[in-house]
Order: structure tokens, then sequence, then C-alpha cells
């Protein structure tokens, strides 16, 4: 625990950093929340973000999807959110992922790797999607399940409970997978 002395010592030290050294903290940053905002249920405030830098196809500028919180979004690696999609509750999209269209990732649950969701779906719950999975259409992914590797959740379909879904393998139409796992080269 810090002594008053040193927290004041720190203050001082915070007020007199130059613009440079202002600027020089933000060149970590890949994002800024901006002040556009909007409203989901329970009331919560998401913020839009805004590319500071350039990588992977976002050139600085380049306005995002919406989060409730800077610990949604890593500042680390090409994880992105676009336009319309959000993210919030606890839940993290980090590494090279990428949440886009209207998809909504909310709760606990975690977009890394390379993975994609998109469309109308939804992640939620402690579910996790990474590898170079995809989870798109009106797919819902929840509870504590697990997409990984090359796996697709696509149309309707539902993954839930402890579920594990990966390899190369699909879930789709109407399909509900509870408490399996699915892998390899297979159609569901």
């Amino acid at each position: 625990m810090l002594a008053l002395g040193s927290i004041q010592a720190l203050n001082t030290l915070e007020k007199n950093l130059t613009q440079e050294d202002k600027s020089a903290k933000l060149g970590f940053m890949k994002y800024e929340l901006t002040t556009n905002t909007k409203s989901v249920a329970n009331g919560i405030t998401l913020y839009q973000i805004r590319a500071l830098k350039d990588f992977s196809i976002v050139k600085k500028g380049d306005l995002g999807g919406w989060i409730q919180k800077t610990e949604n979004l890593s500042q680390d690696g090409k994880a992105w959110i676009y336009k319309n999609a959000r993210v919030y509750g606890n839940a993290q999209v980090f590494e090279n992922a990428q949440v886009f269209e209207n998809a909504k990732v909310l709760g606990h649950a975690k977009v890394l790797g390379h993975a994609k969701v998109y469309g109308n779906a939804s992640v939620y719950g402690n579910a996790q999607v990474y590898g170079y999975a995809s989870v798109y259409g009106k797919a819902m992914v929840h509870g504590n399940a697990l997409i990984d590797g090359n796996a697709l959740v696509y149309g309707c379909a539902r993954v839930y409970g402890c579920a594990c879904v990966y390899g190369n393998a699909r879930i789709h139409g109407n399909a509900r997978v509870k408490k399996a796992r699915v892998l390899g080269i297979c159609d569901v």
C-alpha cells in the first residue's frame, strides 16, 4: 500500500506530464472510447470505439463497434469489434479475434485466437470461441461451451451447457448441442 506522500508525488508527476508524454502513452493504445453511446439491457451504457492507429484492415480514425469498458477489447494484437457489434459485461475479445455485423458477446464469454463472431450471433455466459472457429447467422453459444479449431456454428444452431465443438465440425440449421463433444470432420 502506498503512503500518502507517495500518492501525492504520483499525482504531481501525472499533472506535470508534457503533452508529448501523454501522446507517448497513447502510442501503446490501438483504440479509444468515443463519446458516442447506446444503451442495452439493464441500463448498461456502451461506448463506440475509434482506432488510434492502423492495424490489419483497420485504419486510424475508423469507428468500430460498441463496448462497455476497455477490458472488453484488448489493446494488444489485431482483435477488433466492427460497426454494430457489441461486447459488454465481463466478456473479452483479444489476440486476433473479430466481432462484427450485429453480433453480441457478453457475460464472461471470450473470443480469441483468429475466431470470428458475426451476423446476429450471440456468445455469452462462460462460453469461449477460439482457434479459427466461426459463430454466425443467428447461432447462440452459451453456458460453458467451447468452440475451437476450424469449427463452424451457424444458422439457428445452439451450442450450450458443457458442449465442446472442435476440429472441422459444423453445427448448423436448428441443431442443439448440449453436454456433448463434437469433433473431427462432421456435420450436425
